[in-house]
């Protein structure tokens, strides 16, 4: 009969062993494998361990009995991603939207190719071969890029548990990327869209002036409600954001960083168009009733019956109006962009912008508006053009001679 056995291998790490006898050769048949208890909570408490180690054994016990138990070395990558980096991992530290786009990568790309390797067969030149394809497409390299992250982060996490001793991805070429600058309005353009804005409907008004201004992302205008509005300190606070789970699902999250946990203030022009649209807002859930599917939670920007709105209809509706008001084609997210560059061109230092912003590091701000600032610069030192000395007529030392 088959025994069980659990052997403490590390700080937070068990060795779990199946004995099923002895082998025709005499060797002893024993099947083994290591799990990593990562709960804190669970790791100081004695019993509850105990429990949770004899279930995780009966477990294993019952898939090496009915064959369904898979040897790590024998393990394919396609299973691995699927049953063991998608579930352990990338569901656990990864946004919803971010695992789907992910899996999106390895169904179209990565499977195919390497799907039915074993993890141990996998070798640098497999991933060239998949890289060198896609260079062969019309793929944008960032693109291109976001493949090769996705590949090497199902491999890290094969080597961080020790089913493979090395990943086969280390030392690859990353594909190169022609860093892009982003695209804003100037004065001019945010002047217009301004007044565009000020002929569409409140909800929109109050949406892209709000990313346009205040340089909010698109998951976190989507996750606003009037709780997170201060009029009498005249901004709003950003403490979530909204995206969607691989089923189509809203899920509320915390923001992308703790730092774009912040307030941000607006002008009170601004203010006081929430101010009007909270109105407008009110009477509409008034007309609403028993219709109403927000419960308790009141998004500035819903559907039509409570529900946050949906994360892609605000980029449609943007493309619109652009076309619609002859506005210059910008994405969405340029209009983040926009408000920055607004602020340094009126002479906003960067660590403020990098605060207003929410940029953990004040080198990722500094990098992406790094051409604007050079931009001010010369402006700055064209504006001592003025003080160019003037030849002096009928002398010898001028100061250009």
């Amino acid at each position: 009969m088959a025994k069980g056995s659990i052997e403490k291998r590390g700080e937070n790490s068990w060795r779990l062993r199946i004995d099923l006898g002895y082998n025709p050769d005499g060797s002893r048949n024993r099947v083994s494998k290591t799990i990593v208890v990562g709960d804190k909570a669970l790791l100081k408490t004695s019993r509850k361990l105990r429990e949770y180690l004899e279930d995780e054994l009966a477990k294993f016990k019952q898939e090496v009995l009915s064959g369904e138990y898979i040897k790590p070395e024998r393990m394919t990558f396609e299973a691995f991603a699927r049953n063991e980096w998608l579930p352990k991992h990338a569901e656990k530290n990864m946004s919803p939207l971010t695992v789907q786009n992910y899996m999106n990568h390895l169904e179209r790309v990565v499977f195919p190719a390497i799907g039915h390797k074993q993890l141990s067969e996998i070798k640098p030149l497999n991933i060239v071969a998949i890289m060198n394809d896609l260079d062969k497409t019309d793929l944008s390299g960032s693109t291109k890029l976001y493949i090769f992250k996705v590949i090497k982060s199902v491999f890290n996490q094969a080597v961080k548990w020790k089913l493979i001793p090395k990943n086969p991805m280390d030392g690859l070429d990353r594909p190169k990327v022609e860093k892009s600058k982003p695209r804003y309005y100037d004065q001019e353009a945010a002047q217009r869209t301004v007044e565009a804005l000020m002929q569409e409907p409140m909800k929109w008004r109050v949406y892209f002036l709000g990313a346009m201004l205040g340089g909010l992302r698109r998951g976190e205008l989507n996750a606003l409600e009037w709780s997170d509005v201060d009029f009498a300190a005249g901004g709003v606070y950003v403490r979530k954001s909204y995206s969607v789970d691989k089923n189509g699902e809203p899920v509320i999250k915390a923001p992308k960083t703790e730092t774009s946990e912040r307030f941000v203030d607006f002008p009170e022009w601004y203010m006081e168009l929430l101010r009007k649209y909270r109105v407008q807002w009110n009477e509409e859930r008034l007309v609403i009733g028993t219709k109403w599917q927000g419960g308790e939670r009141q998004f500035l920007f819903h559907r039509g019956d409570g529900r946050p709105i949906y994360p892609t209809t605000p980029a449609h509706v943007w493309y619109r109006i652009m076309d619609k008001h002859g506005l210059p084609r910008i994405r969405l997210h340029d209009l983040r962009h926009t408000a920055a560059t607004l602020l340094i061109e009126a002479g906003e230092d960067l660590k403020t912008i990098q605060d207003r912003l929410g940029h953990t590091k004040y080198t990722t701000t500094a990098d992406i508006y790094a051409h604007v600032t050079k931009q001010m610069k010369k402006r700055a030192a064209d504006h001592l053009e003025k003080f160019r000395p003037q030849s002096v007529p009928n002398s010898k030392n001028t100061l250009l001679n």
